[in-house]
This record gives structure tokens, sequence and C-alpha cells, in this order.
């Protein structure tokens, strides 16, 4: 092999040693922080729904519709929202501001006003609380339709 030959060979094998040993750096999990997050979430609350998703089906154009999402804490400790978000400004929702404990129920109150609609509408609202996940996203759907003149 000619000098040069080697020289390249060389370079080629240290990028690969250097390549490879950067992915298992970046592999190695960090047993302590995830034993951390691990332990932390084992007694996050969840918030179990009855459904995630109404549909009020056709609905009048400036008809307003409300809907109560149900939710049970089935986690050990107690829930709290943070926020609600909504996709539209046509949507609100309402929901319980104090704690609720493990084994307690509730209602996340969506209203939806359909002025200025048309069509199929498809919205969500996503509460932000202490749960594992930390989000959950409801829709609700609605077909409006211009009211027929009387």
């Amino acid at each position: 092999m000619s000098v040069i030959k080697k020289i390249v060979f060389l370079f080629a094998f240290a990028g690969l040693l250097t390549f490879s040993a950067c992915q298992n750096q970046n592999t190695k999990k960090k047993p302590e922080k995830q034993n951390v997050f691990t332990r932390a979430n084992q007694n996050a609350p969840v918030m179990t729904f009855t459904t995630t998703v109404h549909d009020f089906g056709k609905m009048d154009q400036g008809e307003i519709g409300k809907y109560n999402f149900h939710f049970k804490n089935t986690g050990k400790t107690d829930l709290r929202i943070a926020s609600v978000s909504t996709s539209c400004g046509c949507t609100v929702g309402e929901y319980p501001h104090k704690p609720v404990k493990p084994g307690e129920e509730g209602n996340v109150e969506v209203t939806f006003n359909s002025a200025h609609k048309m069509g199929y509408q498809n919205k969500s609202v996503m509460l932000l609380a202490n749960t594992k996940p930390a989000r959950t996203v409801l829709r609700i759907k609605a077909d409006v339709r211009i009211p027929n003149d009387k």
C-alpha cells in the first residue's frame, strides 16, 4: 500500500471511530434522572374521561351548544387543572379550579357559539394539568347550517 492510501485509510478509520463514539455517547441513558422522573410520575393524578369527543350534530348558525366532559381522578394524588385553551374564540372551556382528590369526579364544560360559522366544525380544547400526560385534548364537532327563513 502506498503512503497516501495508508494516510487516507487511517483518517477514514479515525473518523469512523469518532462517529461511532459520538453515537454511543448520545444513546446512553442517565439512570438517576430517569429514575427520578419515573418515581415522580408513579403518583401523578390520572384524568379519566368517559369520552373526549362530542358531536353536536346539525346546528343552526347562531345556536349555542354546551357539553360537560365528565372525568374522574383515577390517580393517587390531587389533580389540578392549570389552564384550558381552545382552538377558536367561538369555544370556551370552564373547569374546576379546586383540586380534585383521588376518586373524585368533575366536569369540563365546553361552550360552542356557532355564530358566523358554516359547515363542518371541529374544535379542540386543550387542558394543561399536573397529570401524566400533562396535556389532554377534548374535541367538539358540529355541522353548522343557515337556518331556514320562516
